[in-house]
This record gives C-alpha cells, sequence and structure tokens, in this order.
C-alpha cells in the first residue's frame, strides 16, 4: 500500500512563497505521474500540476504557469510544489497524489491512484 504525506502549508501574505512537500512510502512506489491539485471551500479538486517519475516532464495549469514549479527527488521518493508570488485566489487544501497508469499524463483527479491527506495553503490579501 502507498502512502503520501504532505507537509509545507501555512499563512503566508500575498506576493509570498511556500514549498510544499509530499513524502510517499510503500513496498514498492514507482509511479508514473506525481500530481498536485487543490481545493477551495465549497468548489472541486483542482488540478494545479503534474511530473512524470521517470522522466521528469512537467505540465501545469494556467492559473499557476509561471509562478508554481513542480519537482522531485526519486531517491527520497518525495515530490515538491515550489509556489512563488502567492494570490489570494491560491487560498485551498493542496492534495498530492500518485497516479499508476503508464504512458498518460492526466488533470483529472479521478484518474489517480493514491492521495495524501492535504494541506492548508491560505494567502492573506
Amino acid at each position: 500500500q502507498v502512502q503520501l504525506v504532505e507537509s509545507g502549508g501555512g499563512l503566508v501574505q500575498a506576493g509570498g512563497s511556500l514549498r510544499l512537500s509530499c513524502a510517499a512510502s510503500g513496498r514498492t512506489f514507482s509511479p508514473s505521474a506525481m500530481g498536485w491539485f487543490r481545493q477551495a471551500p465549497g468548489k472541486d479538486r483542482d488540478f494545479v500540476a503534474v511530473i512524470t517519475w521517470r522522466s521528469g516532464s512537467t505540465f501545469y495549469a494556467d492559473s499557476v504557469k509561471g509562478r508554481f514549479t513542480i519537482s522531485r527527488d526519486n531517491a527520497k521518493n518525495t515530490v515538491y510544489l515550489q509556489m512563488n508570488s502567492l494570490k489570494p485566489e491560491d487560498t485551498a487544501v493542496y492534495y498530492c497524489a500518485a497516479d499508476k497508469t503508464l504512458g498518460v499524463v492526466r488533470t483529472t483527479p479521478y484518474a489517480y491512484d493514491y492521495w495524501g491527506q492535504g494541506t492548508q495553503v491560505t494567502v492573506s490579501s
């Protein structure tokens, strides 16, 4: 069984930065891709960014492109989300997720197999 644990959330002023981490554990952790999603109160869970585990290819939602950077450390089974120039509309619970399916890069939450518990990010204006 795979477990994902996020950390690094918190309260930050608009324009500030945060770095989220997602540590994975499990006997054989070898995802195809790792994604970050976020969910604001009363809204759907939205795609933020994804990175393929082997090649490190990345893809971002338009709303975060140029401000957020996803990266991974395969040796540590950890994926990161560096968030810069944060805006109040970035406020949400951020989740990391793992996709086992090979050969595709997906942005829909239902496609992902494992999820972390989430970490709150609050950006004040």
